[in-house]
Protein backbone atom coordinates (compact mmCIF):
# COMPACT_ATOMS: atom_id res chain seq x y z
CA UNK A 1 0.00 0.00 0.00
CA UNK A 2 2.16 3.11 -1.33
CA UNK A 3 0.71 6.48 -0.92
CA UNK A 4 -0.55 8.47 -3.46
CA UNK A 5 0.52 11.52 -2.13
CA UNK A 6 3.44 12.88 -0.45
CA UNK A 7 5.01 15.55 2.29
CA UNK A 8 4.32 18.91 0.84
CA UNK A 9 2.01 17.98 -2.00
CA UNK A 10 -0.87 20.55 -2.83
CA UNK A 11 -4.51 18.75 -2.61
CA UNK A 12 -7.99 19.51 -2.77
CA UNK A 13 -10.34 17.93 -1.03
CA UNK A 14 -13.42 16.69 -2.90
CA UNK A 15 -15.91 15.95 0.09
CA UNK A 16 -16.96 17.84 3.13
CA UNK A 17 -15.02 17.13 6.04
CA UNK A 18 -16.85 16.36 9.01
CA UNK A 19 -16.10 16.12 12.57
CA UNK A 20 -16.79 12.47 12.99
CA UNK A 21 -16.00 12.69 16.64
CA UNK A 22 -12.16 12.73 16.66
CA UNK A 23 -12.03 16.53 15.90
CA UNK A 24 -10.95 18.07 19.59
CA UNK A 25 -13.20 21.34 20.31
CA UNK A 26 -15.71 20.48 17.64
CA UNK A 27 -19.24 18.89 18.00
CA UNK A 28 -19.90 15.90 16.25
CA UNK A 29 -21.09 16.90 12.81
CA UNK A 30 -19.67 20.39 12.65
CA UNK A 31 -18.17 20.93 8.74
CA UNK A 32 -14.27 21.60 9.80
CA UNK A 33 -13.56 21.90 5.80
CA UNK A 34 -15.67 22.98 3.13
CA UNK A 35 -15.92 20.55 -0.55
CA UNK A 36 -13.13 22.10 -2.64
CA UNK A 37 -10.54 23.59 -0.13
CA UNK A 38 -6.85 23.28 -0.48
CA UNK A 39 -4.41 22.04 1.76
CA UNK A 40 -0.88 20.99 1.96
CA UNK A 41 0.46 17.49 3.53
CA UNK A 42 2.05 16.72 6.46
CA UNK A 43 2.22 13.19 7.18
CA UNK A 44 0.89 9.90 5.65
CA UNK A 45 -0.31 6.91 7.82
CA UNK A 46 -2.55 4.23 8.36
CA UNK A 47 -5.90 3.36 10.06
CA UNK A 48 -6.41 -0.43 10.74
CA UNK A 49 -3.95 -1.55 8.70
CA UNK A 50 -5.36 -1.22 5.56
CA UNK A 51 -6.37 2.60 5.17
CA UNK A 52 -3.85 5.16 3.82
CA UNK A 53 -4.83 8.63 6.28
CA UNK A 54 -3.15 11.52 5.25
CA UNK A 55 -2.53 14.73 7.82
CA UNK A 56 -3.23 17.86 5.55
CA UNK A 57 -2.95 21.40 6.56
CA UNK A 58 -6.01 23.39 5.34
CA UNK A 59 -4.21 27.06 5.83
CA UNK A 60 -7.17 28.64 4.83
CA UNK A 61 -9.20 26.67 7.40
CA UNK A 62 -6.68 26.91 9.55
CA UNK A 63 -7.25 23.17 10.45
CA UNK A 64 -5.35 20.20 10.48
CA UNK A 65 -7.21 17.21 9.36
CA UNK A 66 -6.97 13.69 8.86
CA UNK A 67 -7.99 12.76 5.39
CA UNK A 68 -8.57 9.46 3.55
CA UNK A 69 -6.62 9.32 -0.18
CA UNK A 70 -10.60 8.54 -1.83
CA UNK A 71 -11.50 12.04 -0.21
CA UNK A 72 -8.34 13.87 -2.23
CA UNK A 73 -6.82 14.45 -5.80
CA UNK A 74 -4.07 17.30 -6.43
CA UNK A 75 -4.44 20.51 -6.27
CA UNK A 76 -4.18 21.20 -9.87
CA UNK A 77 -6.40 18.60 -11.11
CA UNK A 78 -9.66 19.41 -12.73
CA UNK A 79 -12.23 20.99 -10.26
CA UNK A 80 -15.98 21.52 -10.62
CA UNK A 81 -17.95 21.80 -7.05
CA UNK A 82 -21.20 20.44 -7.03
CA UNK A 83 -24.37 22.19 -7.00
CA UNK A 84 -25.59 20.84 -3.26
CA UNK A 85 -24.87 19.69 -0.11
CA UNK A 86 -25.32 17.03 1.89
CA UNK A 87 -28.43 17.35 3.65
CA UNK A 88 -29.60 20.18 1.45
CA UNK A 89 -33.45 19.65 0.57
CA UNK A 90 -33.93 19.65 -3.16
CA UNK A 91 -36.91 19.20 -5.73
CA UNK A 92 -37.26 16.97 -8.87
CA UNK A 93 -36.87 19.17 -11.80
CA UNK A 94 -39.13 16.19 -13.82
CA UNK A 95 -40.98 13.33 -13.14
CA UNK A 96 -38.60 10.51 -12.19
CA UNK A 97 -39.55 6.89 -12.89
CA UNK A 98 -38.11 3.50 -13.46
CA UNK A 99 -39.16 0.35 -15.51
CA UNK A 100 -42.25 2.82 -16.53
CA UNK A 101 -43.49 3.24 -12.65
CA UNK A 102 -43.15 7.35 -11.50
CA UNK A 103 -41.12 7.01 -8.25
CA UNK A 104 -41.76 11.06 -7.76
CA UNK A 105 -43.36 13.49 -8.91
CA UNK A 106 -42.03 16.70 -10.31
CA UNK A 107 -41.76 19.34 -7.77
CA UNK A 108 -41.47 16.68 -4.49
CA UNK A 109 -39.00 17.48 -2.19
CA UNK A 110 -36.22 15.16 -0.77
CA UNK A 111 -33.31 15.75 1.13
CA UNK A 112 -29.51 14.60 -0.35
CA UNK A 113 -28.04 11.61 1.88
CA UNK A 114 -24.80 11.30 0.01
CA UNK A 115 -22.67 13.37 -3.17
CA UNK A 116 -20.83 11.15 -5.56
CA UNK A 117 -18.77 12.82 -8.60
CA UNK A 118 -19.70 11.23 -11.64
CA UNK A 119 -15.62 12.08 -12.93
CA UNK A 120 -17.29 13.77 -16.14
CA UNK A 121 -17.50 17.15 -14.27
CA UNK A 122 -20.71 16.61 -13.13
CA UNK A 123 -22.46 15.03 -9.96
CA UNK A 124 -25.04 12.45 -8.90
CA UNK A 125 -26.77 12.59 -5.41
CA UNK A 126 -28.21 10.06 -3.38
CA UNK A 127 -31.69 11.45 -1.86
CA UNK A 128 -34.07 10.61 0.21
CA UNK A 129 -37.89 11.55 -0.77
CA UNK A 130 -40.02 10.50 2.34
CA UNK A 131 -41.86 7.52 2.41
CA UNK A 132 -39.68 5.88 -0.08
CA UNK A 133 -36.24 4.18 -0.29
CA UNK A 134 -33.29 6.27 -1.49
CA UNK A 135 -32.81 7.04 -4.85
CA UNK A 136 -29.70 7.91 -7.34
CA UNK A 137 -30.11 10.78 -9.52
CA UNK A 138 -28.03 13.34 -11.58
CA UNK A 139 -27.34 16.75 -10.96
CA UNK A 140 -29.49 17.84 -13.54
CA UNK A 141 -32.32 16.33 -12.45
CA UNK A 142 -33.06 18.22 -9.19
CA UNK A 143 -32.76 22.00 -8.18
CA UNK A 144 -32.98 23.91 -5.02
CA UNK A 145 -35.99 22.94 -2.67
CA UNK A 146 -38.06 26.10 -2.35
CA UNK A 147 -37.07 28.36 0.75
CA UNK A 148 -39.89 27.15 3.38
CA UNK A 149 -39.97 23.26 1.91
CA UNK A 150 -39.61 20.86 4.32
CA UNK A 151 -38.81 16.93 4.35
CA UNK A 152 -38.46 14.28 6.85
CA UNK A 153 -34.62 13.14 7.72
CA UNK A 154 -33.73 10.25 5.77
CA UNK A 155 -33.80 6.92 8.53
CA UNK A 156 -30.52 6.47 10.06
CA UNK A 157 -28.50 3.07 9.86
CA UNK A 158 -28.91 2.89 13.63
CA UNK A 159 -32.46 1.37 13.23
CA UNK A 160 -35.95 2.92 14.22
CA UNK A 161 -36.18 5.64 17.13
CA UNK A 162 -37.87 4.73 20.35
Amino acid sequence: MLPKYEYGDAVRVIRNIRNDGTFPGEDTGTLLVPRGSVGYVRDVGTFLQDQLIYTVHFMEAGRVVGCREEELQPSDAPWAPSRFEFRERVAARVRLASGGRVLVERGEIGEVTKVMPTGKGTYSYQVYFEGRNILQIPQQALEPAPVMARVASAPSCEGPEP
